[in-house]
């Protein structure tokens, strides 16, 4: 374990453009919690640094759904989230928000210093700008068909359907999200931070000098830099953000993936007047938690704008937790299918170190894994109410029953005992191991060994059978029952910290560090214990079940609304009139190679045999479907698709649910009939 002597460890900044969920929870705010903690407890010196992320897209596009300011909206859901973070144990020494003049400051100064270095290339291109709003359209604010599944909804950067990333200049048919019209093509100045003249270093630093990285992460850096980096663009023409602190510049921001990461630098200003030690000085270990969406930005941009300043120091780590899902489905905000954090605080009050333990235990550190209600329940009732819970107050319990509460002593050991108290040390050191290895998981489990092994230690001495007949080897077991309460209340705190304070209270005790535990005297001989109470209480099937309910009125509500499309513009009997929609037959169908979505169709359209690339493979087996009858559009401008030119588009109709259905004609209608 590497000498450091201070640790920065910042946690990735949620948009304020919504609440925080529990996939937010699992994926970052939650391990960096426990990882920060645990570094607390043995006395390091540790920032915690967080924030709202208040720039963006989502964030203009919120704002101007409901007709307000974005700093009306950024204000509402920091509010909101940094509420939420602190009544959850979140232990952030800062909460800072990007709207802030401090980080205003810190990230124009950040541009500035690339931009006097000539780090950047200034560059001319078209973009997508609608004539009528007088605009510049960013990514989020186009819309269009998705080439690869046809989804009429995907936005300009990505295909929320299939999970295609995407640019604007892929859509088919794309149109202004603001006045609903087609932009044009017009050009417009950026400037761009040329990640590929830091191939080398990215390849020496990542693949050669951080092989300790997660296999998720690592594999992910490795595959960018296998395909080869290309200038990314720092700015954009937007009016909310951090203005390009350039001549010429008017009407442009910084770009938000370039803005925010200097948040981490801005909030740490703000928290202390000595920020260099943690960002410049190479005894500080910095580590950077996120999800994996945010992989790319925090282990291959970031480093390469700190690498081209010049005088910060590099992320030692960068843990990425993969996504979780919910009830069996992918979390998210826009359909209302989520756990949000706030609401769970006031639905579950007390209970915050359930939530903690539950997303711990089943954390997607390695693979996406999906939270239910049924297994939240079943961990609360089974695990810490049978097994913690159940441990402590039976120790104390005894404790109160046969010695009026006073810790008593210890008589001779047999060999039972000490095996016993050796191995309140050896899960000390698993504890320790996995957490130094970002092994938040196993780290858990291991610590809640201590409470199975205390359980095992008094169902196999049995003192209440024996109290009668040998009071003194009572004592013995209880004193080591205590002991290991008492180690429960530090080696746990990391990740329950309300249940490890109550615990405490029930001793009347006060944590002492991490090195203490292992010892078997941490409560002293004629120590005062106070009366037990209840640590966990059951959850029964009503509240899961009304939580389940809750999830199932907004499937219900979301379906509803999909169910009713609004209608699209009219077009005239003579645009109508341009469709050559025939009915066909699929001749042949297989699988595009290295694609999960798309299927390559031979087609008899009645005048030719042609073609067709479509995204369906998710929903149809490619043999299944030879001899189909289709609907299908001939005179669709032929378009590329994975290197397959496609002649035309089937018909599919969509229902509720998202699955598509061929919309087919009569079987002993001829192949090339005009559907009119």
């Amino acid at each position: 374990m590497a000498n450091f002597k201070r640790y920065l460890v910042t946690a990735a900044l949620p948009y304020a453009n919504g609440p925080v969920h529990i996939g937010h929870l699992a994926g970052v705010y939650v391990p960096a919690d426990i990882y920060v903690r645990y570094k607390r407890l043995r006395g390091e010196d540790v920032k915690f640094i967080c924030g709202s992320d208040e720039h963006g897209v989502p964030i203009t596009l919120k704002a101007r759904q409901e007709k307000v300011s974005p700093q009306v909206i950024v204000d509402r859901f920091h509010a909101i989230n940094k509420k939420a973070f602190s009544d959850f144990g979140i232990s952030f020494d800062i909460y800072s928000r990007t709207s802030n003049k401090i980080h205003h400051e810190t990230a124009s100064g950040f541009f500035k210093t690339l931009y006097d270095k000539n780090i950047f290339i200034e560059k001319t291109a078209e973009q997508y700008y609608d004539e009528e709003a007088k605009q510049f359209l960013a990514d989020r604010y186009i819309t269009g068909t998705c080439p690869h599944c046809g989804n009429e909804n995907a936005y300009g950067d990505q295909c929320e359907k299939c999970g295609t990333s995407l640019s604007s200049s892929e859509l088919i048919n794309p149109k202004s999200t603001i006045s609903g019209n087609q932009p044009v093509l017009k050009e417009t100045k950026h400037w761009y931070l040329p990640l590929d003249k830091y191939e080398d270093f990215l390849q020496k630093w990542i693949l050669e000098d951080h092989k300790n990285w997660k296999t998720n992460v690592y594999g992910q850096c490795k595959s960018w830099l296998d395909q080869g980096l290309k200038p990314r663009a720092v700015s954009r023409d937007l009016d909310w953000g951090v203005k390009v602190p350039v001549e010429n510049a008017d009407g442009k921001v910084l770009y938000v993936w370039f803005d925010a990461p200097i948040g981490y630098i801005s909030a740490t200003k703000e928290l202390t007047s000595n920020w260099e030690k943690y960002w410049k000085d190479k005894e500080t270990k910095l580590v950077h938690f996120i999800g994996k969406d945010n992989i790319v930005f925090h282990c291959i941009i970031f480093p390469t704008m700190l690498k081209t300043e010049g005088s910060y120091i590099l992320p030692d780590n960068v843990p990425a937790n993969e996504f979780l899902n919910l009830e069996g489905d992918k979390i998210s905000t826009s359909r209302n299918w989520a756990v949000w954090l706030h609401e769970y605080l006031e639905d579950f009050e007390g209970k915050q170190d359930v939530l903690r333990y539950v997303l711990t235990s089943n954390a997607p550190e390695t693979k996406d894994n999906d939270f239910t209600w049924k297994d939240f329940q079943n961990r609360n009732n089974n695990e810490l109410v049978a097994i913690l819970g159940n441990f402590i107050n039976r120790t104390l319990v005894l404790t109160n029953k046969y010695f009026d509460g006073i810790v008593p002593e210890i008589a001779d050991l047999l060999l039972q005992d000490e095996e016993t108290i050796n191995e309140i040390a050896e899960i000390k050191k698993k504890v320790e191991f996995s957490l130094e290895n970002y092994r938040i998981r196993e780290s858990l489990k291991e610590g809640m060994n201590l409470a199975r092994l205390g359980n095992k230690y008094l169902a196999d001495t049995e003192p209440w059978k024996i109290i009668k007949q040998d009071e003194n080897r009572v004592k013995t077991i209880l004193n080591i029952c205590l002991q290991i309460t008492a180690n429960l209340a530090q080696i746990l705190e990391p990740f329950l910290p309300f249940t490890t304070n109550k615990i405490c209270t029930l001793l009347n005790y006060n944590k002492l560090g991490w090195e203490t535990i292992g010892s078997v005297d941490l409560l002293k001989t004629g120590h005062k214990i106070g009366s037990p109470e209840l640590l966990f209480s059951k959850i029964e099937d009503a509240e899961v079940e009304k939580q389940i309910e809750k999830l199932q009125k907004a499937k219900i509500q979301n379906n509803t609304n999909n169910n009713i499309q609004p209608a699209k513009p009219n077009i005239s009997f003579d645009d109508f009139t341009k469709l050559d929609i025939r009915t066909g037959t699929i001749l042949e169908a297989e699988k595009v190679p290295k694609t999960k979505k798309l299927i390559k169709l031979k087609i008899d359209t009645g005048i030719d045999n042609r073609t067709v690339v479509s995204g369906i493979a998710e929903f149809f087996e490619a043999d299944k479907i030879i001899g189909k009858k289709v609907s299908i559009l001939i005179n669709l401008e032929p378009r590329k698709i994975r290197g397959i030119e496609s002649q035309g588009m089937i018909l599919m109709a969509e229902n509720s649910e998202g699955v598509l259905q061929f919309v087919s004609a009569e079987n002993d209608i001829e192949n090339g009939s005009l559907i009119k």
